[in-house]
């Protein structure tokens, strides 16, 4: 993917396919005719204008913007802020929901990463209906982020906001996250002869207690099914994922990442167009998440004895799943499912995950257009889920929801949308090294002592306009060149034509 090529590729869709084909064989039809039928796609990119040679330069010509987005992130129960309770410690869930591949407009990431959002959301919908979460020990944290697929945008810029302690994470601290437990790749894990998951990590002592935590809940589950392993030791380090921005931010964090492989890539369509719905195993997904949910219970108890009984009323909803799968990686029923307009007004039908570009001002409360599809219903889908009922129901929505810790979910679908209690927030993603400032971009220098920035590349894209396939029809180039020839060749007999009749009408002249 990340390969440069001198000539542009394109991937068509299954219209301009069979449109091409049509006029493919118009032209074999016609093999002797003077005519024939030609495409070609209209393109043009702003960066090609002179000067614009990387993303420094671009962004001050203003031809390019920064890829980036809104990650999500929502606290289970609701964290209030002015609350004169003792903090929590904090089990930190992670999961991405961008995908990549080298066409930007079909980037599915089924398995890569859309498998883990999905068993993230599962997760939360299974604990959101077990009662007594504000009494546990620790505080449930879940947070999806964007950008992950270049350079691990979201979850660098979710580090530095937390340092600069900003609105867009109120109510959290960096310092009191105990755990983080991402969940990866988990879409094939069915596919396998063995039915593993396999929990990925750096330093084995600061992982026991989550993945003891994890083998406590695949117990409670009683089947012979599914099976959890610790990942080879002989591993190099942590498959790509979001963990290793906290492992750089701080060595000593204690995380684990759940995926379907050990030591390779079962998926071998990662990053790939063809990473589909077809690449995925729905029950998979609904294991994955019924172990991470029950061994979040039980992290969250911090090592308290727990009954098989209360574990037992976490379930996951294995129809929740299914929509999901649909709404997200089909475009039969795509962002039209029930589920995402129960939530939002989506912009279009046929879901996608690259990651797109940040529009306007960065902020907590960003203006909702320049919010895509995807970040917008997580954020609703985890207000609600998270949410507490509000004292405010019959209040006018979002401008009656003014109360502490309230905000208002829904409103996309009917105008009105509903008030309740939740700690969901977004959360700009885009580089570390951008700073937006009078309406325009700036490029921060290296900075060498920020371990978070200093690899940071500064991913771009071009001012575009949508790209267009023509197709019309001209000449045979033999056609022209016979043309050309009766052209000349009139051309010298006029003018020979017109020699003969000036020295005739000369003569002519003379005699008289």
């Amino acid at each position: 993917m990340w390969k440069a090529y001198n000539f542009p590729v394109f991937l068509l869709s299954n219209s301009s396919t069979l449109a091409l084909q049509e006029v493919a064989l118009r032209n074999e039809k016609r093999k002797k005719s003077s005519t024939v039928d030609v495409a070609d796609f209209d393109l043009v990119m702003q960066t090609t204008k002179s000067g614009t040679r990387d993303s420094e330069s671009c962004l001050r010509e203003q031809t390019c913007l920064p890829l980036g987005g809104y990650s999500v992130w929502s606290a289970l129960p609701p964290i209030i802020v002015s609350s004169s309770k003792k903090a929590k410690p904090v089990i930190l869930t992670v999961a991405s929901m961008d995908a990549a591949s080298l066409f930007r407009d079909v980037s599915i990431g089924a398995d890569s990463p859309i498998s883990g959002l999905i068993s993230l959301l599962a997760v939360v919908d299974a604990l959101s209906r077990v009662d007594g979460l504000g009494d546990l020990d620790k505080q449930l944290v879940f947070a999806v982020f964007t950008g992950e697929a270049w350079g691990y945008l979201g979850s660098r810029r979710f580090l530095l906001e937390l340092d600069q302690h900003s609105d867009a994470v109120s109510g959290l601290d960096l310092a009191l996250i105990e755990t983080v437990l991402e969940i990866g790749s988990v879409g094939k894990g069915f596919t396998q002869d063995d039915n593993t998951f396999f929990a990925h990590s750096t330093t084995e002592s600061a992982t026991n207690g989550t993945l003891s935590a994890l083998k406590d809940a695949l117990g409670s589950l009683k089947t012979q099914s599914i099976k959890i392993s610790r990942a080879s030791k002989s591993n190099p380090g942590l498959p790509p994922s979001s963990l290793m921005s906290f492992l750089k931010k701080n060595p000593e964090t204690s995380g684990v990442v759940l995926e379907d492989f050990d030591a390779a890539f079962t998926n071998k369509f990662y990053h790939s167009h063809l990473d589909d719905l077809s690449n995925i195993n729905s029950s998979a997904i609904v294991a994955a998440a019924s172990i991470v949910a029950r061994s979040l219970y039980i992290l969250a108890s911090d090592k308290k004895e727990i009954k098989n009984s209360v574990l037992n009323t976490i379930n996951i909803n294995a129809s929740l799943v299914e929509e999901l799968l649909g709404c997200l990686l089909s475009c039969e029923p795509g962002y039209t499912c029930e589920l995402v307009n129960h939530y939002i007004a989506p912009s279009t039908r046929c879901p996608s995950h690259y990651v797109g570009v940040v529009m306007g001002e960065p902020s907590s409360q960003p203006y909702l257009g320049n919010v895509g599809d995807v970040s917008r219903f997580v954020w609703n889908f985890l207000a609600d889920k998270t949410a507490i009922p509000s004292k405010n129901m019959s209040s006018t929505c979002p401008k009656g929801c003014s109360g502490n810790g309230e905000m208002c979910v829904k409103a996309e679908t009917d105008g009105k949308g509903v008030c309740v209690i939740s700690t969901t927030r977004y959360v700009p993603a885009y580089s570390t090294r951008l700073k937006y400032e009078s309406e325009t971009w700036e490029v921060l220098p290296h900075n060498s002592s920020d371990t978070m920035g200093e690899a940071d590349p500064v991913w771009t894209e071009s001012n575009w306009d949508t790209i267009r396939l023509r197709v019309y029809t001209v000449q045979d180039t033999g056609f022209d060149l016979l043309v050309l020839l009766l052209g000349i060749t009139v051309t010298v007999l006029s003018y020979i034509i017109i020699v003969i009749s000036k020295a005739f009408i000369t003569k002519a002249l003379k005699r008289d």
